[in-house]
């Protein structure tokens, strides 16, 4: 049975990812703030554990935790918008480091801390969420400032852990889930059902040929 570890898995994609994932067969293993409230996540069968991604000693305590568990796949899913629709003027330094710490550096620093865990697993697949507002070529309307400079930095982020892991055999891709109606996007966009299905059809299709790609839930690629 193959494994998967995703952050942030006790509400919205992260659930919905791990409810999907179960059904189909695998072991998932979810991660929370808050264990004890994940009881969603606990009710499908997923074994949590805590992580606040952005803590570099709940990293540290995942990883032994976990104690060199293979790894299959990894979602790095974590991640957060705030004030979407602020103007220049409007967005402040300490929010705008925050969306950066949690949206850029946080998967990296857990795709480095479980490498091990991933290089044990057969499939040897490390993904994170990316967006269409992480697109230059794409942005014909401005906003979301820090949303978008967190996603354009993790795509350049992954690209550059797409070219140095793949010698090593590790696949390295970022999912778009499109704009989907949960918590962050008060609701809008399609069913988070309906995006989990997509992304579940690509991650379980990817090979190092998919490395350094970014690919919706369509199956389409994002341009850069």
């Amino acid at each position: 049975m193959p494994r998967m570890l995703i952050s942030g898995a006790s509400r919205g994609i992260g659930l919905e990812l791990a409810r999907q994932f179960i059904a189909g067969g695998w072991e998932v293993i979810g991660t929370a703030r808050t264990p004890e409230t994940a009881t969603d996540l606990a009710s499908l069968g997923a074994r949590v554990l805590p992580l606040e991604v952005t803590d570099p000693q709940s990293i540290e305590a995942l990883v032994q935790a976990l104690d060199g568990q293979a790894i299959d796949v990894l979602i790095a899913n974590a991640g957060i918008a705030i004030n979407l629709l602020a103007g220049p003027s409007e967005v402040g330094r300490a929010e705008f480091l925050k969306v950066i710490r949690t949206n850029t550096f946080a998967p990296f620093a857990l795709a480095r801390a479980l490498k091990p865990n991933l290089l044990a697993g057969e499939l040897r697949i490390c993904c994170a969420m990316s967006s269409l507002m992480s697109s230059v070529a794409a942005n014909d309307w401005g906003t979301q400032y820090s949303y978008r400079a967190s996603k354009t930095g993790l795509n350049a982020v992954w690209s550059a852990l797409a070219r140095e892991w793949r010698p090593e055999g590790i696949t390295c891709t970022l999912l778009r889930p499109g704009m989907v109606a949960t918590d962050m996007t008060e609701g809008r966009g399609i069913k988070v059902e309906d995006s989990v299905a997509g992304m579940k059809r690509v991650v379980e299709g990817l090979s190092m040929a998919d490395a350094g790609r970014i690919i919706g839930y369509d199956g389409l690629d994002v341009a850069w």
